[in-house]
């Protein structure tokens, strides 16, 4: 048995998708552990490229069960769209293949009308929230006034807690945001059994599913979902995810406690990206960023946002390493810094008058100012190198370069979105 977590070391949107969509090629499940339908995670096949939100992305691989973990608040809606659409795409979507826990918690519509009129409270101060209701979805979970998933196989139970939660959210509406009346008990009800409805068949005691598991000695991979930095309690607080995006978390939010990763692969891409406000030292301006966000197609997959661009910020991708305990880093997106010239990686910031080298807390990481080291570019199309000695001389030298920055072996070099557009060092070198 393994058990393996794949993970994001920066600000999210890393390329975890396509990671997990070519490790489940050797997983028996495939299991999300936190987020909820905020996540973008962007899978491209034979078949076509899919952008799941609340699926995991083993999916499509067919001798894969997916979970979706007790740390998870699912979005009945989305994610029963989301079968939807993968089913008249042709993959199974029963309760063979897709599993969603009795523990996890659920994204109301009305956590999403939360999120949207608080971001528009806040004005020039948001958070660059997508909207999609999970602060306030953790929020109440925390506070114990949440909805378990398991309810819905209890609807008597599930009216009865129901109706003063609407009630409470209406009270916040009216004294928080001025919106009187705005959340209506009788549509609340009916979006949670129509959409419901799609998905009963699907929930179960995913702890015990995933044990019985491990017992058969299976392969099991966790998925994360944002990255190290969108933490919340080791990211740029306050500007995160309001889950834990960590490796460690894996076993607690996937439902397999006790057990332990054997491997935890960190994703992080060439160059920096970040969607959403928060301090963002490496940023590119101008025409600079919108030609290498073109090229790269740097747009949210769950928000359609254009990503923030940056150079390489090694102090960051350390950071996010370290703090997931990887054991091993897939570099993505390689191909995309073909044609630029010289190329750039953050080494250090200067913070008032001082030189750091670790990455420090937003106070201080506001006033950063990024010290770069020049790399030598590379001209040539790298989307059909297989083997790591295939790459130009330039192109070996920066992966090479950050793999010492961040003190972390680089095992995967990806060149493409495809499933096979991917150097595996461990057999090529």
């Amino acid at each position: 048995m393994t058990i393996a977590v794949v993970c994001g070391t920066n600000w999210g949107d890393e390329g975890k998708g396509r990671m997990i969509d070519y490790l489940a090629r050797d997983a028996d499940v495939v299991v999300r552990f936190q987020g909820g339908a905020n996540a973008g995670h962007t899978v491209v096949n034979e078949c076509g490229t899919f952008k799941m939100h609340l699926v995991p992305s083993g999916i499509f691989n067919p001798a894969v069960v997916n979970v979706l973990g007790p740390g998870v608040v699912v979005d009945l809606q989305v994610l029963a769209e989301e079968l939807n659409d993968l089913s008249a795409a042709g993959f199974a979507t029963d309760s063979v293949r897709v599993r969603v826990s009795d523990r996890a918690t659920i994204c109301f519509p009305f956590h999403r009308l939360e999120d949207e009129w608080e971001e528009e409270r806040l004005g020039q101060h948001a958070f660059g929230s997508t909207r999609r209701g999970i602060a306030p979805a953790y929020g109440d979970r925390f506070l114990k006034k949440g909805i378990q998933v398991g309810e819905l196989l209890h609807p008597d139970r599930l009216k009865e807690r129901l109706r003063p939660l609407v009630e409470w959210k209406n009270l916040v509406a009216a004294g928080v945001h001025g919106r009187r009346d705005a959340i209506q008990y009788s549509e609340v009800l009916d979006h949670v059994f129509t959409y419901g409805e799609q998905i009963k068949d699907l929930i179960c005691d995913t702890t015990v599913l995933l044990e019985e598991a491990a017992q058969r000695g299976q392969n099991i991979l966790f998925e994360a979902q944002m990255g190290a930095l969108r933490d919340v309690v080791y990211g740029i607080y306050p500007y995160t995810s309001s889950s834990c995006c960590l490796a460690s978390f894996a076993p607690i939010g996937g439902g397999l406690v006790g057990h332990f990763p054997d491997r935890v692969i960190g994703v992080m891409k060439a160059f920096s990206t970040c969607v959403g406000a928060g301090s963002f030292a490496t940023e590119m301006a101008g025409e600079q960023a919108g030609r290498l966000r073109e090229m790269a197609y740097e747009y949210g997959a769950a928000t359609g946002r254009p990503r923030r661009i940056g150079h390489f910020d090694a102090l960051a991708s350390r950071y996010g390493a370290q703090i997931q305990g990887a054991t091993e880093i897939a570099l993505t997106k390689l191909d995309s810094l073909s044609g630029l010239d010289p190329l750039f990686l953050c080494t250090h910031y200067e913070c008032n008058g001082r030189r750091v080298d670790r990455f420090p807390l937003n106070p201080v990481l506001d006033k950063a100012q990024p010290i770069y080291q020049e790399m030598q570019g590379w001209q040539e199309d790298i989307s059909s190198c297989r083997h790591f000695g295939d790459l130009p001389s330039a192109a070996r030298a920066y992966v090479l370069e950050i793999e010492r920055l961040i003190g972390c072996r680089i095992r995967y070099v990806s060149v493409g979105p495809e499933r096979h557009s991917l150097i595996d060092r461990a057999a090529s070198d």
